[in-house]
């Protein structure tokens, strides 16, 4: 199997990047957190995970080994394959789909777009304590953190504020400030909004 491709990016696109590797250019799927993560033309180090299938070969690229480990953990649950993993990968950050699955938050992982209730439930159901050893999380302060997370959202929307724009910069917040509370996270939340 093909872990990782060390070379010069020579296409890069929201969906897919072409790596240079001693003159074979590799085709790479990948994420949008990916995407915004490469830099423009330069030597790259991607983690891949190579899918085969009678029709096909695909590689997946990565920035990171815990983007490529959620990857593998989400294609392991019946009903989600590869695009809809991507897909995963590229609405949420690894770390914001590990909190979800972690706290059982149903209504975020069905958010993504071909994820309804049933599958939701089933990546939770099979995932959380693979997630839970694999990453080493915390799970009552992922817990709290998400009530938290929510609580805020909550008292910015009532504010006017749009609940995705809040969500992006309370998301911002709480990967530099962990414990922050929920009176801090609307303060922070306001300042930047």
């Amino acid at each position: 199997m093909i872990t990782q491709i060390r070379g010069k990016l020579v296409e890069k696109n929201p969906t897919y990047a072409v790596v240079d590797c001693n003159g074979v250019g590799y085709l790479l799927h990948i994420s949008l957190q990916t995407f915004s993560s490469l830099p423009d033309q330069e030597a790259v180090v991607l983690y891949t995970h190579l899918l085969i299938r009678e029709d096909a070969h695909t590689l997946f690229g990565f920035i990171n080994k815990t983007e490529r480990e959620v990857f593998r953990l989400l294609i392991s649950v019946s009903g989600v394959g590869p695009s809809i993993a991507r897909t995963m990968l590229s609405s949420m950050t690894s770390e914001e789909i590990q909190q979800a699955i972690a706290s059982e938050n149903v209504p975020v992982i069905q958010s993504v777009k071909g994820i309804g209730a049933k599958t939701a439930q089933r990546v939770i159901v099979d995932l959380k304590d693979k997630i839970l050893k694999t990453f080493d999380l915390d799970e009552v302060s992922v817990y709290t953190n998400n009530t938290n997370k929510e609580e805020a959202l909550s008292a910015l929307e009532v504010l006017g504020f749009a609940r995705k724009q809040s969500e992006k910069v309370i998301s911002s917040i709480i990967k530099t400030q962990k414990d922050a509370s929920v009176e801090q996270l609307i303060k922070l939340a306001l300042k930047n909004l």
